[in-house]
């Protein structure tokens, strides 16, 4: 691969949420590119969270007119007295140890909160939601997802989001085989992800031109 894609998030971000069609748009256009997309858990802490369901309602707002979207989302699904959602992301996480490596988890988990209002806080709920959409067991991926494993996983990729030094969900990176790399911290559109991921491709493909009329560096 040329290229590696990681994308962080929180399954209850609401700016992941719109940063989706997206991430399914990179991930179209370049179907047929040497380019590998991935996705990691990074837990909005507390001091992260909204406090209310004022607050929510107030962020929801906001994103929906900067994204102009012709539906506000749903804040039923918060729960102030969490001070940080395990139950979806570890869910969603262990999922991928069932063989949905793919985003069918956390966007089933994401539609039923921000959209349905449901209560994807409550490990119950969060393993119907994914089980529902993935014909999975409910009640192993729930034993697998409060399992020391999983969320030993989910922190750690938590703990790699905050050593690159941003705040925001969603995180891009785009790392290229010739050393590259860029991040984009709260970013929610393709069009600049994408051109990166061209000047990379085309970096890349110049470096192999190079390699095969000059061979490797001398000793």
């Amino acid at each position: 691969m040329n290229i590696t894609a990681t994308y962080y998030l929180d399954v209850t971000s609401s700016w992941c949420y719109w940063a989706e069609p997206a991430w399914a748009e990179l991930k179209e256009q370049y179907v047929k590119k040497p380019v590998e997309f991935t996705w990691k858990i990074a837990l909005l802490d507390e001091a992260a969270l909204p406090k209310s369901h004022e607050q929510v309602e107030w962020f929801y707002r906001r994103s929906g007119l900067v994204m102009r979207s012709p539906f506000m989302l749903n804040p039923n699904w918060h729960d102030a007295g969490l001070k940080e959602y395990l139950a979806p992301n570890c869910v969603a996480e262990a999922a991928k140890d069932f063989k949905v490596t793919d985003d069918r988890a956390r966007l089933a988990l994401a539609h039923a909160g921000l959209r349905e209002g449901q209560k994807i806080g409550r490990w119950e709920v969060a393993a119907q939601i994914v089980a529902k959409a993935t014909d999975l067991d409910a009640e192993a991926l729930r034993t697998k997802a409060q399992s020391t494993a999983i969320e030993e996983r989910v922190r750690a990729s938590t703990a790699e989001f905050h050593s690159l030094k941003v705040t925001e969900r969603p995180t891009f990176t785009l790392k290229s085989s010739i050393g590259d790399r860029a991040i984009f911290s709260g970013f929610a559109k393709a069009r600049p992800i994408a051109a990166a991921i061209d000047n990379m491709l085309d970096d890349a493909a110049a470096y192999a031109a190079h390699a095969a009329h000059f061979g490797p560096l001398p000793a």
